[in-house]
């Protein structure tokens, strides 16, 4: 009995403190956002398209309508290339790769999701940039490549989650299926999806959560120019970017603007996920 209270209140306690530690978060990035905030406005500063620090380096105009473009733009692209190839990845290891293959290829996908972000922006910066740009032109540092280099970075979260909600299927299903004459794709269409929806989409959001708030790697790989992209090999700036090259040195109102920027990513990763999630995870009831 005094173990089940204790176990009851250990439980109650952690589940409170991840509400506790996300308020935390937002109190104390609206604190330091406090000046910014007063000075440009909620609506102004993220349609403004300047980031230009004054003279005394205090001052200046900021907005952060490029660095929330650019976060969108590159978590788009990753998620346009991420998730057929991830899917792929998934359906082979689940239901075409012979019992000597799993292992191994499942083994090689949760390598990848162990390599540390800042191994994938230098192969990006000194391989993979400079090989997209002799195909479409352009500059090495680039939406493009940022944005490609993210999608295969969480491929392999994306593939992982999805192989483990796509291995629920229960056996007899699949069997029945097949029983009656059912092909493997329509095995796969008509049963596998349909069972593991809601962990494929989970494994979808977590990996857009991940990709909206990735530093090191698209740090390398955007450029870090604060300019609208008038292409996809462009280069421009995303919010983690423009914190991690000028927090060091900011002054006190461009300082307040970069705790502004990391308010409004952390809202937009809340909402995009809250919202995604209610509304996809609905929508498969």
């Amino acid at each position: 009995m005094l173990f089940n209270r204790f176990f009851r209140g250990l439980s109650h306690t952690s589940a409170w403190l991840v509400l506790t530690i996300l308020f935390a978060i937002i109190i104390v990035l609206f604190h330091y956002s406090k000046s910014a905030i007063g000075d440009f406005g909620f609506f102004h500063f993220i349609t403004n398209s300047k980031w230009i620090v004054g003279n005394d380096g205090n001052g200046g105009n900021f907005g952060g309508l490029i660095p929330i473009l650019g976060t969108f733009l590159s978590s788009l692209i990753a998620m346009v290339f991420a998730i057929p190839i991830a899917m792929g990845i998934a359906i082979f290891l689940t239901e075409i790769a012979p019992e000597f293959l799993k292992a191994p290829v499942g083994i090689a996908v949760e390598l990848l999701a162990a390599i540390p972000s800042i191994i994938y922006g230098m192969w990006g910066l000194f391989y993979f940039g400079p090989l997209l740009q002799s195909w479409f032109g352009g500059q090495s540092n680039s939406l493009l490549t940022a944005g490609v280099v993210l999608g295969i970075m969480v491929i392999p979260f994306m593939a992982a989650l999805s192989r483990d909600a796509m291995n629920t299927t229960p056996s007899v299903l699949v069997e029945s299926a097949y029983s009656m004459g059912a092909t493997r794709y329509e095995v796969i269409k008509d049963i596998v999806f349909p069972f593991a929806k809601k962990g494929i989409i989970g494994s979808v959001i977590l990996s857009l959560g991940r990709a909206l708030g990735e530093t090191m790697a698209v740090a390398f790989l955007i450029g870090g120019v604060f300019r609208f992209p008038n292409s996809l090999t462009s280069a421009t700036i995303s919010i983690p970017v423009l914190i991690a090259n000028n927090f060091g040195e900011a002054g006190n109102l461009q300082l307040s603007a970069m705790f502004y920027m990391a308010l409004i990513l952390f809202i937009i990763s809340f909402f995009t996920i809250t919202i995604a999630k209610f509304y996809f995870l609905r929508k498969t009831d």
